[in-house]
């Protein structure tokens, strides 16, 4: 049975926004207008319904603001893989940003995996800095995505070996299927902590198998190909980090190198015993550590670029 808060519920308002190519997306807002604002970035393969056990724990008191990243959800998916990069994500940000988050207020942003790089690669754009008061990062890496990987079992040695069964994993062309108990069991070993709850594989898997096939490869050869190392330098807003001890995808070996490269990190949040998919394994330290942000004071202070 899937988790009461892993349910999103239901709106306060909905909205179409056009990113700078012309291409629609889908974007939700939760919460009272006029809380301090929270921008969800999900990552690859999920959409908005990842970040409902997140969502059910901020909304009573945050205007939380989620949207499908293009593709996936309810956002229209781009007919050419010209419509796949990392500058089309840094788009759709700005412009969800640019529509959503007032002239002269800010939001704390929170991007899970691929949600995390778009904030990367959003970093210097001028619209997003301005309504940006602090990031956080979860379960996330700015590039050497394959050669981390940690999907492939430790008995599988030879460098050159794993990272071709990490690439023919992670872009696979294979349809999902319907979610059954193999497909769960694999999704929960493959992305999941080991002690994860039977309720949240389901509803993670649920969210994953949605996602069309089409999408899912062509966003596997965008993360494949990933270096946004040089636009950590450029995310100038207060930035904190969470990672969880098991994660096969973003391992925590991504952590240092974005900590070491961000100009303002504030602190690491490790989650022992958790995957990748840490909002959904572990929403209330999730929610608490954006939370932090926004109670630190972050929101109310002036933009860095003003």
């Amino acid at each position: 049975m899937i988790p009461l808060d892993c349910v999103l519920p239901a709106p306060a308002e909905e909205f179409r926004i056009r990113s700078a190519d012309g291409h629609w997306i889908h974007a939700e807002a939760y919460g009272p207008a006029g809380a301090p604002i929270v921008v969800l970035a999900h990552g690859w393969t999920c959409s908005t319904a990842f970040w409902a056990p997140v969502i059910n724990q901020l909304a009573a008191d945050h205007r939380v603001l989620a949207y499908d990243q293009r593709g996936h959800g309810r956002s229209d998916i781009p007919p050419t893989a010209a419509g796949y990069s990392t500058a089309k994500l840094a788009d759709d940000l700005e412009a969800v940003l640019t529509e959503l988050v007032p002239a002269g207020e800010r939001a704390v942003l929170a991007g899970h995996s691929m949600g995390g790089m778009t904030i990367m690669a959003a970093a210097d754009r001028g619209e997003v800095a301005a309504r940006t008061a602090a990031a956080v990062l979860i379960s996330t890496g700015p590039g050497d995505l394959v050669a981390e990987l940690k999907v492939v079992p430790p008995a599988v040695r030879g460098t050159g070996l794993r990272r071709l069964l990490h690439r023919l994993i992670l872009e696979s062309r294979l349809p999902l299927g319907p979610v059954n108990s193999v497909s769960r069991a694999l999704l929960k070993y493959a992305t999941m902590g080991p002690d994860t709850p039977a309720g949240r594989v389901e509803a993670a898997a649920r969210v994953v198998h949605a996602c069309p096939t089409v999408v899912r490869h062509r966003w596997s050869k965008v993360l494949g190909e990933l270096d946004l190392h040089s636009q950590l330098a450029k995310l100038a807003a207060p930035t904190g980090v969470i990672v969880g001890t098991h994660d096969k995808l973003t391992p925590p070996v991504h952590v240092s190198r974005m900590v070491g490269a961000l100009p303002d990190p504030q602190g690491v949040l490790e989650l022992p015993g958790v995957g990748h998919m840490s909002p959904v394994e572990r929403p209330a330290e999730v929610a608490a550590e954006i939370r932090r942000f926004v109670n630190s004071g972050a929101l109310s202070e002036k933009s860095v670029i003003e």
